[in-house]
This record gives structure tokens, sequence and C-alpha cells, in this order.
């Protein structure tokens, strides 16, 4: 028996010196957790809910290399209960009843609770949720789902409702120096045995091509300190770190992700209908993400072609539900389809340009209040408090429209949206009768404002551009 202990002991040692660097410096306590504060700092909700082991269901959410698989098993090592690990990729409802049935006759047995650890929880369809469900439902089992995915669209409703839902954010730049230079420093579990340094250019490298990815930065770490070591020296030099990310992308199938995702859209924007084929395929042949592709795709139809044409969101948008309803591989159809209407379509950037201008203003300027016309009238004594008075209803005008502020004084007469006089926008502007009307209204008022006397406080309207 002691032996066999030994044996063991001295297998998991090995296995754990041959385990990758971001395997070997997963944290053993939430203190040495980098990021994630604003869920594992001292008081915090989750904090205080894994010290007191009175966790009930929850669900993590965010982007690869941010800490769930991390926090989960910091769970697993504060609590009482018994721990259960599974995977969504390759687990199935067969695997659910086996943990079922051992949590069951645990706690009839031993009075023990059980947590099943549910990583890539979003993987599990309708029919395996809902195969979870009872059992969350009674308390047999404390539900802990690891997601990468929205779960107000890849989780049902109910299992949803019954857990509480903690957003894992990406690493700040901050965190990830912190933890590069946790693995350069370790003797026991990170570089530090090889008394490497890394140059600065290098360090910079690494950390804004990690995007707040902990496990990206330790692999491209990792592969940079073997090129390094390989050839007897012990910098890490901004060359160096390129080759290891370029390295990691085809060790991982990635096909320089990010890298291609730019050009696609780039060309897409530069009107180049055949360079965005060529990316599509490209990515579509990697094994690239279709939901991603698409999510893009709506996004640039609005972000690069707007108003100019109008269409084109709703081309995307109608592709990107062809890849929910089709699927791979008749989808690629769809997303083709987009791609060259977007192409060809004219460009405009003028709806995000207004956007950003509005915001701006939001931002920077006074908060006004809702004027009294404009607020809700329709519950009882709104019409004591002034709400509604005032108000010109635009359908009591044969042309549908009556002069009249929509504002806060603070930002009256602003202009955010100027069309850019490409394709469709400039049919859709609002007939210049409208802006006339408008400016004399505004004229009137100020007018007013002005024979008011001292104490009238109305902000100098410029009319151009935030």
């Amino acid at each position: 028996m002691v032996a066999d202990d030994l044996f063991a002991s001295a297998t998991q040692r090995r296995l754990g010196e041959r385990a990758p660097l971001a395997a070997r410096l997963r944290p053993r306590t939430l203190d040495e957790v980098v990021g994630q504060q604003h869920l594992l700092a001292r008081g915090r909700p989750l904090r205080t809910l894994i010290e007191s082991d009175r966790l009930t269901s929850v669900i993590l959410w965010g982007p690869p290399g941010t800490g769930k698989t991390t926090i989960a098993r910091l769970i697993a090592g504060a609590t009482a209960k018994a721990f259960e690990p599974l995977s969504a990729v390759s687990a199935g409802v067969k695997d659910v009843r086996e943990v079922v049935e051992r949590a069951r006759a645990r706690l009839g047995e031993h009075g023990r609770g059980t947590i099943l650890f549910l990583d890539e929880v979003h993987r599990f369809n309708r029919t395996q949720q809902d195969a979870l469900l009872p059992h969350v439902e009674e308390g047999l089992l404390v539900l802990i789902g690891a997601t990468t995915e929205n779960p107000f669209f890849s989780l049902t409703a109910p299992l949803l409702s019954r857990s509480t839902l903690f957003r894992v954010e990406p690493l700040a730049p901050e965190d990830l120096r912190a933890l590069l230079q946790r693995a350069l420093t370790d003797v026991d579990r990170g570089l530090g045995r090889d008394h490497l340094e890394v140059d600065d250019d290098a360090r910079d490298h690494l950390v804004d091509r990690a995007e707040g990815d902990a496990r990206h930065l330790l692999t491209s770490l990792e592969v940079a300190a073997g090129l390094v070591v390989e050839d007897g020296r012990e910098r890490i030099t901004l060359a160096d770190a390129e080759a290891a990310l370029a390295l990691r992308a085809l060790r991982y199938g990635d096909d320089e992700h990010y890298d291609v995702l730019s050009a696609f859209i780039k060309s897409i924007r530069g009107s180049d209908a055949d360079a965005g084929l060529y990316w599509l395929a490209r990515m579509l042949e990697a094994g690239e993400d279709a939901r991603l592709i698409a999510r893009r795709l709506v996004i640039l139809a609005s972000e690069d072609v707007g108003m100019a044409d109008p269409q084109g969101l709703l081309v995307a948008d109608a592709a990107a539900r062809a890849v929910e309803f089709v699927g791979l591989p008749e989808a690629q159809l769809n997303l083709a389809h987009a791609v060259v209407y977007l192409a060809r379509a004219p460009k405009s950037n003028a709806v995000t340009t207004a956007l950003g201008a509005a915001r701006a203003d939001v931002h920077d300027r006074p908060a006004g209040a809702v004027p009294s016309h404009l607020r809700d009238a329709h519950y009882r004594s709104a019409a004591k408090l002034g709400h509604g008075d005032g108000y010109r209803y635009p359908h009591d005008d044969p042309r549908g429209w009556l002069p009249q502020e929509y504002r806060p004084p603070e930002v009256a007469g602003r202009r955010y949206f100027q069309p850019s006089g490409h394709g469709a926008d400039t049919e859709r502007e609002v007939p210049d009768w409208v802006q006339e009307e408008s400016a004399r209204h505004r004229a009137r008022a100020q007018e007013s404002d002005a024979g008011a006397g001292p104490g009238t406080d109305r902000p100098n309207d410029d009319g151009g551009p935030a």
C-alpha cells in the first residue's frame, strides 16, 4: 500500500513537471488568482460564497483563458462537497446520470453534497440541459457551468434562472504583466530555473497579442523560452516573441486568427469582393466558427455600409440566421452571398460617426432633464406634475410634422448624423424644409429666452457636428 502511494506520488510529480506552463502556474489559492477582483477580492460575493462553502449553482461566463476552470478548481479545494468534473464537449446524458447516481448515494450514505463542474456547458443541447434541471432544482447537484458563449442564447431559461451568473472579464494588461513576471521568477513551477530575461518590447508584444487571455500569454511565453534555451541564450527578444506567436497559431490551428479576420473585414470595407471571398474561404477551411464570421458581417453592415445601403444589414442578418438555421457546409453560400453584397455596396460610416458624436455629448456635456412636454403622461397624476404639457402631436398636422424641441436645452441644435452622399442615404435624408423649420423654431425659442432678462441660462448652439 505504501509502495502504491509512493508510486502515485512520483507519477503525479512527473506529470506536473511535464505539464504546460499555464497548467503548472494555475493558482492554488484565491489570493494567487490574477485579475477577476470584482468577483474574488475579499468581501466580494463569489469569494464569500466559496470561503463559507455556501455556493449554489453558478454559471461562469467569459472568454477563454480568463480563469473559469481555475475558479472551479479552487472551489473544489475549498468545499466539503464532492467535486465531479465533466466536459460538455465529450460528456452526454449517460455521464450526467452516473454523476447523479453517485451524488444520490453519497448524500444518502454520508450526508455529503456534490458539485458538478461542467466545462463548455453551452455545448449541451436542450435535451441534455433538461436532464440536469431536476437535479439542480432539488439541490442534489450544485452546478458550476463554464461557458464562452452568451448564456442568454446558449442556455435554457429554466437552467439559467436556477443559477447565479458571474461575468469573468478578460485580464487587463497589468494583470498579464504580473502573470508573465510570475512565470519568469517562479523557480518551482515557472521558468525561473532557466534565469530568462525578456526585452521590454517582447513583453509588450506578448501582452498585446494575448488580448486578455492568460493561457495564450503563457503558451506563447513557453514557446519563446523553448526557442531561446535551444539556442543557448537567456534573453527573449521581440523576434522570439513573434516567432512563438506564429508557431502557436500553427500549432493550435488558429491560422493567424486575428490577422485573417482583420484582413477579411478590411477587404469588404475596401469593396474588394474577391478578397473578401478569399479570406472567407480561408477561415472556413481552417474551421473558424461560422457564427463569429456572421457576427462580424452584421457589425460591418452598420459600421461601414450603414445608410449608404440600409439593405446591407438585412442581408447580413439573413446570413447570420441561415448559419443557425441551415448550418455548415451549406450556410457557407449564405455567408458568401453576404460578403459579395456588402463588398459591392456603397460605403458610409455616417452612422458610426453620428453615434460617436452623440455619445461624446452624453459624456462631456451636462445631462439635461427630459423636457416636460416629452415626459410620460399616461399614468395617474402625471398631468398634475406637468408631464406632457405642451406636447404637439405630429399627426395633427397634414405634413405629419410639427416644430418642437426633442432634446434638453444643453444639447439642442447639435447635429450628429451627417449624410455621406454615398448610395441611398441622400434619398433618406430628412427633407430640407424640416431642417429649415427646426432651425427657425430654435431661433425663435432663443430670442424668447433672451427677452426673458437676466438669469436665463441657455447654451449657445453652434449647430455644427459634435
